[in-house]
């Protein structure tokens, strides 16, 4: 892709190359920093560790506590997902690596400093901003992002007095990936469900008043185009005294496009079909979960809060929703925009896409921000990548795919470093002296197992895996001089 894009190519695992060390010369120990301690930044580390013996990994992060959306993503629902933190955590008890938890990029150090103190820089602090919709009233009251409203229940820091107003009975979604089916989920399970995970207490006593019945879930585009997956359908599907209702004209023509479907859409389809037959069977209903297609909101309706909606009606040209010029008005008590979610750039150094939302790149090898030669196209120009800087994760590819698709995507910008530093493209004529760390209020990994103890211990209190402390000053202080 040009100058300006965003490009992240997978490496199927078959195709990484082992490193056991850099040119037989080299005895100084490579010295690579990674930046951000969620699934990207340890995955990247895992591999690194694997494949260059002797290197050491600083992995720093903005938070006192790693794993970032695994920890403030995941559904408290969904504890099988979260397994993984067991890998990451045998990643980061590896002699060769230091977590350097409390400190900022662009606050407590710059990404030329890091250049300056590292042979290697992984930029992989993830997307963590809300994609907007840019249509009148979004700012209205009650009118929020799914981001907000997950990392609320989930505890992030600095979302804790969100206080979302669930006193109406209709929540709409706008968008229809599994964000949106993990927020429909948790706001129409019964609280009964949800006190036995790590949901936030706060958000479980809120929950637990809730007058929300009923939530909308709407897309820009038809059934045969639904971002979810069938397991998250399944599970909305079968969720206890909660009907599913779809709209019968949704559907037209969709049972006779099965045939040529490939098979994960076939199957997910074939789910909305005979959840659309049987829906008029359903009784003991206390809460009702409504998939809406075709529909695109063109404005928030209310003076201090958010009323109804006003939706343009969609036809499909090419898997595209075009407008038409019908509309409809649904009525709703609260809204959460599910369309996406978006990184920062934290240092002007880095060349950075604004209107991508993510790190200029190509296979996770940052690209300059200023190029020279005859005609400036990429392919000419052979000195284009910023040596030894690279990113991965959404920071690279944009928020998109789960976890394994990150893990792909950062095996293959691991594989890119060791690569560099093999082929010498990363010379190691000196040894690094890493982060300096002087002055600055450093979390620890064993200080990040004295908050996961307090952690576990609070939770089981409470019949709770974890009830997660959300207060960073909290945090610090029980991680203490560890």
């Amino acid at each position: 892709m040009l100058v300006g894009a965003s490009v992240s190519k997978l490496l199927p695992i078959s195709g990484l190359r082992t490193f056991a060390t850099s040119s037989p010369s080299t005895s100084i120990q490579k010295r690579i920093c990674i930046v951000g301690a969620g699934p990207a930044g340890f995955y990247a580390a895992q591999y690194l560790l694997k494949n260059l013996q002797d290197a050491q990994v600083d992995v720093v992060e903005k938070l006192p506590v790693p794993f970032g959306l695994v920890r403030f993503g995941v559904a408290p629902d969904h504890p099988e997902v979260k397994n993984v933190i067991n890998t990451f955590t045998k990643t980061a008890e590896n002699p060769r690596v230091r977590f350097l938890g409390n400190l900022s990029l662009g606050k407590d150090f710059t990404v030329k400093e890091l250049r300056e103190r590292y042979h290697a820089v992984l930029l992989t602090y993830g997307a963590d901003q809300d994609r907007t919709l840019g249509i009148p009233n979004e700012s209205l009251r009650n009118v929020l992002s799914a981001r907000e409203f997950v990392a609320w229940y989930n505890g992030l820091p600095g979302f804790e007095e969100l206080n979302p107003d669930l006193s109406g009975r209709t929540l709409t979604l706008l968008g229809q990936g599994n964000v949106a089916v993990d927020v429909a989920r948790i706001v129409l399970s019964g609280v009964d469900q949800l006190k036995k995970t790590d949901i936030t207490e706060y958000a479980l006593e809120a929950l637990s008043r809730s007058n929300i019945r009923k939530v909308l879930l709407v897309g820009r585009r038809g059934p045969l185009q639904a971002a979810f997956t069938i397991k998250e359908l399944r599970e909305m599907i079968k969720l206890p005294h909660c009907a599913t209702n779809w709209r019968p004209s949704d559907f037209h023509h969709v049972e006779e496009s099965l045939p040529n479907l490939a098979r994960p859409r076939k199957r997910i389809t074939e789910l909305m079909l005979k959840s659309l037959s049987e829906q008029n069977a359903q009784t003991d209903s206390r809460g009702c979960f409504e998939p809406i297609f075709f529909r695109s909101p063109v404005k928030f309706n209310g003076t201090d809060r958010v009323q109804s909606i006003d939706y343009v009606v969609n036809e499909l040209k090419d898997d595209r929703a075009i407008p038409t010029e019908e509309t409809e008005t649904i009525a709703t008590d609260l809204v959460c925009r599910s369309i996406g979610y978006k990184s920062i750039s934290l240092d002007s150094d880095v060349n950075f896409d604004d209107r991508k939302g993510c790190i200029s790149n190509v296979a996770g090898r940052v690209l300059k921000k200023t190029l020279t030669g005859s005609d400036q196209t990429i392919d000419d120009i052979e000195d284009k990548h910023e040596k030894g800087l690279y990113t991965s994760g959404w920071l690279a590819t944009g928020p998109t795919g789960v976890i394994l698709t990150t893990m792909n995507n950062s095996f293959g910008v691991a594989d890119q470093i060791c690569k560099d530093f093999h082929n010498n493209v990363i010379r190691v004529k000196e040894a690094k002296p890493g982060l300096e760390l002087a002055g600055k209020h450093v979390v620890s990994w064993n200080g990040w197992k004295a908050i996961d103890a307090e952690e576990c211990r609070r939770g089981a209190e409470k019949g709770k895996p974890r009830e997660k402390i959300v207060k960073i000053d909290e945090m610090l202080s029980i991680a203490g001089g560890l």
